[in-house]
């Protein structure tokens, strides 16, 4: 089975801002913000899937980033208190999330406290570096360098908001 990748181009703004007026709706303390990311988790649909819906659920508490890739693509760390709108692989909006925090450290130097929060899989640890080494070395190929256990990752803690989880 060959994964179809998640579109590159950016999501569909009509679809996004009326999830996120519906979001402002239900949550009038947020009025005046906007999100600071709409974005799909995963390098493919099926993964973007399966990763929005975790995070619905409020399993999914956490996610890493290479600092390579993002400092290739131009993007930014989310500060605490960042809200951001989660899609499905097709785009669709699924929930917004606050981000609760963030640090740095080396892919080999995350913890099973961390990997648990990702709630991938069976929430190990050798889950996670299995499955991340997978998608950071894809990434690493697609974007011209090497995957290595000691790449910098960007550790981002985030909680579910709207929704409530299901």
């Amino acid at each position: 089975m060959s994964a179809e990748r998640v579109p590159s181009a950016e999501p569909d703004p009509t679809v996004w801002r009326a999830f996120w007026t519906s979001f402002l709706e239900a949550n009038p303390t947020y009025r005046g913000r906007e999100p600071v990311d709409v974005f799909a988790f995963g390098d493919h649909r099926a993964l973007a899937d399966e990763l929005a819906e975790l995070v619905r659920r409020g399993v999914k508490r956490g996610t890493t980033a290479s600092v390579e890739a993002m400092r290739r693509e131009g993007a930014a760390s989310p500060e605490p208190g960042a809200l951001s709108i989660v899609l499905r692989g097709d785009g669709t909006p699924v929930c917004v999330i606050e981000t609760v925090e963030t640090f740095r450290t080396t892919f080999d130097r995350v913890d099973a406290a961390f990997a648990a929060d990702e709630g991938e899989g069976d929430g190990s640890l050798a889950y996670w570096r299995q499955e991340h080494e997978a998608v950071f070395s894809r990434e690493a190929e697609a974007l011209g360098y090497a995957f290595t256990p000691d790449l910098e990752v960007e550790c981002e803690r985030f909680r579910l908001v709207w929704p409530a989880p299901a």
